[in-house]
């Protein structure tokens, strides 16, 4: 599924998925406007760094601070996900012990 060509991102995730926060919010944030991208999606932890940011340019964006990767995709495809597990619909997988050893 492709990205929406009207949305900026940044950020940093996690292997879970957990968005981090990053450094330059003020400068990326102010490159996006200026390339005419209004919809920027930051991490929620950077909601602090938006008060660099000049207050009209905060009035035209429309931001989305977000902590998840699921957040992200939902605000950045052009279209919803379908037919993805998601965590409440995975299967366990079993795993069985063995003696294999991995050696370096």
């Amino acid at each position: 599924v492709p990205t929406r060509r009207d949305v900026a991102m940044t950020g940093e995730i996690t292997l879970r998925g957990k968005v981090l926060p990053i450094g330059g919010v003020k400068e990326k944030v102010l490159a996006a406007h200026r390339a005419g991208v209004n919809t920027i999606i930051l991490p929620k932890d950077n909601e602090k760094d938006l008060a660099d940011i000049p207050k009209p340019v905060l009035d035209v964006l429309d931001l989305h601070l977000v902590e998840s990767m699921d957040e992200v995709l939902e605000l950045a495809l052009t279209k919803p996900l379908t037919g993805l597990l998601t965590g409440q619909d995975q299967v366990a997988v079993e795993t069985q012990a063995t003696d294999d050893r991995v050696t370096h």
